[in-house]
């Protein structure tokens, strides 16, 4: 039970984290949009591109950092996993359910049935987000964070031995 709240204030950490992005704007957090919004937004004058790659620096570090550190407290401080298996069913668990949130209530919900994430003059590309990228986003999250996992878990097992 405790891998189950502990995936859910993972998830509850990326909504906030994206609240802070677009508490003055969407515009903010047009990295995470396609690059035909991303160009759009720099040619009504919402941004420059410098500011793009600033915002996704800062947004990808600190959201790295998070994904990275709260998982490895959670399961190696708090829930006491020893060795590679106990470790990594469990950071695996916590990811997905934060990547299942991310997926669902963030892409599908939030993103693409709310105004909150609408970026003035670039409606005619809505939905933000197209079949084929939510594909691509649901693949991506039963892959590689099973194999960041795997990953972390191999790296905690040998180093707590």
């Amino acid at each position: 039970m405790n891998i189950i709240v502990e995936g859910l204030i993972l998830a509850a950490l990326l909504y906030l984290f994206c609240c802070i992005g677009i508490r003055n704007g969407a515009v903010a957090l047009v990295h995470l949009y396609e690059r035909d919004v991303q160009e759009r937004a720099v040619e009504l004058g919402l941004i420059t591109n410098d500011k793009i790659r600033r915002n996704a620096m800062c947004f990808k570090l600190a959201g790295v950092a998070i994904y990275l550190i709260y998982p490895i407290v959670c399961v190696y401080w708090i829930n006491g996993a020893r060795g590679f298996w106990e470790g990594f069913w469990q950071i695996t668990v916590i990811l997905l359910i934060m990547g299942v949130f991310d997926r669902i209530v963030i892409d599908v919900i939030w993103v693409g049935h709310t105004k909150a994430w609408v970026i003035p003059g670039t409606e005619d590309f809505m939905p933000y987000i197209p079949v084929q990228v939510h594909v691509r986003k649901w693949i991506m999250t039963l892959t590689i964070y099973p194999a960041a996992a795997a990953i972390l878990s191999g790296i905690l097992s040998l180093v707590l031995k």
